[in-house]
């Protein structure tokens, strides 16, 4: 839509003025943090003078998008930023994600989820602890699609080695890797600490591309207390994806990633 509104020379104001909407909702409707009415959507590319052919496939996919926006029944624990995550994640193609303090919500086991979740909340969130968990369990449901994305996630050996919720849980959670990490779709590889100091070590991202190739990638970035979730730095995105193929070099690759998994799956077994 912002392409859209680009080649017709209109500015988010213009367009406002033009459909008297608030600014705000055009805003909201871009960045993507609401699901478009279909009669909105048929008023904006009118005004954009969009072919027919486009408007009928952009308008089918906006009745999809309605249809399996599960997440907004938890509008009201989830942040603006993670509601619109969990929508760009839905309909991604390619997931590249690395992670250095904490295992992807998409790989976690329910037990390690509900571990992690209950010790990161503040005591008046308590009540959160269980939707927020179910949150992180139906975005699984992507990894089960008849066409799945492809998911590629690299790790910092101290996400696997740290024990959420003691050895039971972490070997049940290892245990999970290995076997997420023998799907076809999924790549799973561990930078170890041997590694020493490399730039992932500075914070956590994901790239998220889609499958229209009009579709701008984009950038969340994630650290304790801050999310950001982003279309708007198409250049800092170009950056991250040559950080997350120099972080590969570096990796166990899969093979050795395995090796590892299985190996301290093991330990934790000798711990119980």
């Amino acid at each position: 839509m912002r392409r859209s509104r680009a080649e017709a020379g209109l500015t988010q104001e213009q367009v406002a003025e033009n459909l008297d909407w608030s600014l705000s909702k055009v805003i909201r409707i871009e960045s993507g943090s609401v699901n478009i009415s279909t009669t909105d959507l048929k008023a904006l590319l009118a005004l954009y003078r969009v072919a027919d052919d486009r408007v009928a496939e952009l308008v089918e996919l906006a009745r999809s998008a309605r249809e399996r926006a599960w997440w907004s029944g938890y509008r009201k624990i989830l942040s603006p930023q993670y509601y619109e995550l969990i929508g760009y994640e839905s309909a991604a193609s390619i997931v590249r994600q690395y992670e250095n303090l904490i295992l992807p919500g998409l790989l976690q086991t329910q037990e390690y989820a509900q571990e992690y979740i209950g010790g990161d909340l503040p005591p008046e969130q308590a009540g959160d602890v269980e939707p927020l968990v179910e949150v992180r369990m139906r975005r699984q449901e992507i990894l089960e699609r008849e066409n799945p994305p492809l998911l590629l996630f690299i790790l910092d050996e101290a996400t696997v080695r740290r024990q959420i919720g003691g050895p039971r849980v972490m070997r049940n959670q290892l245990r999970h890797l290995v076997d997420l990490a023998s799907r076809p779709h999924i790549t799973i590889e561990v930078v170890p600490f041997s590694a020493g100091v490399y730039p992932g070590l500075r914070g956590s991202f994901t790239i998220l591309e889609f499958p229209a190739a009009e579709d701008d990638d984009v950038l969340h970035l994630e650290s304790p207390g801050f999310m950001r979730v982003t279309r708007d730095l198409q250049e800092a995105i170009t950056s991250y994806r040559e950080r997350f193929e120099e972080l590969r070099k570096i990796s166990l690759r899969p093979e050795g990633t395995a090796v590892l998994l299985n190996q301290l799956a093991n330990e934790m077994d000798a711990a119980l």
